[in-house]
């Protein structure tokens, strides 16, 4: 490519004794990985670029699956992530690291995540909204079609005081059943306007994102949530 591309750090290993493998997610060319050569060299520029949250303007070359990195430069300075903010970013990486294919682009999604960590940024220890937002997002671009303002056994709109249960690959069926797959209308009408202002239906979205996303993560756990967890034991 000749053109400088937008992009962000999703992830990075070692590769050999100088140079690492970068996880990118770009603008235009979706995710993809790159070997960023003698990056981890004692007078290496790439060292301290290459770093997750900094908004990047990268070059390329190469057809394979992996491109060779020609150039990296910030765009602007890094977005300053801290504690709950910070793992909350490790979070969404990894979501798109996860469940976007390679090479795909993704224009819209690459708006949505600088939003998601622009308002982590901003929000740094409230950042459950933000966090939503995104997997709600993230939902519809994958192509989760689940009609939250009907009833799916039914057809009827759905009542803002009756509750629902959620059934994979169906919807919403009105139910009596109260258990973790079970939702009030009012919830289910705020999750069509992503709405997350009151405290209860932020709880909900959670719910409902861990189960709707569960398909397409698999039964892996995610790392950066076990990091989190390990550093909150930590700290107590």
């Amino acid at each position: 490519m000749e053109n400088l591309q937008r992009g962000f750090v999703l992830h990075r290993k070692p590769y050999s004794e100088t140079s690492l493998l970068v996880d990118l997610f770009t603008e235009e060319s979706g995710r993809l990985t790159v070997l960023a050569k003698g990056a981890r060299a004692k007078r290496s520029a790439l060292k301290s670029v290459l770093q997750p949250f900094t908004p990047l303007l990268l070059r390329w070359t190469g057809k394979s699956s992996l491109k060779i990195l020609t150039k990296a430069e910030p765009a602007a300075i890094a977005l300053p992530l801290q504690q709950t903010a910070l793992f909350s970013g490790f979070y969404v990486n990894e979501l798109i690291t996860r469940v976007i294919e390679p090479e795909t682009p993704n224009p819209q999604l690459f708006q949505d995540y600088l939003h998601c960590l622009t308002s982590l940024a901003v929000s740094q220890n409230f950042v459950e909204p933000a966090l939503r937002e995104f997997e709600f997002k993230l939902l519809h671009i994958l192509g989760y079609g689940v009609d939250f303002l009907h009833c799916a056994g039914s057809g009827e709109p759905v009542d803002e005081n009756m509750t629902y249960r959620y059934r994979e690959e169906k919807g919403f069926i009105a139910s009596l059943i109260k258990d973790n797959l079970t939702f009030f209308g009012r919830e289910l009408i705020a999750f069509e306007r992503q709405d997350f202002s009151e405290k209860s239906v932020l709880q909900a979205a959670k719910r409902f994102t861990r189960v709707a996303l569960k398909p397409y993560l698999g039964n892996k756990p995610l790392k950066s949530r076990e990091l989190f967890t390990q550093t909150i034991l930590h700290l107590k």
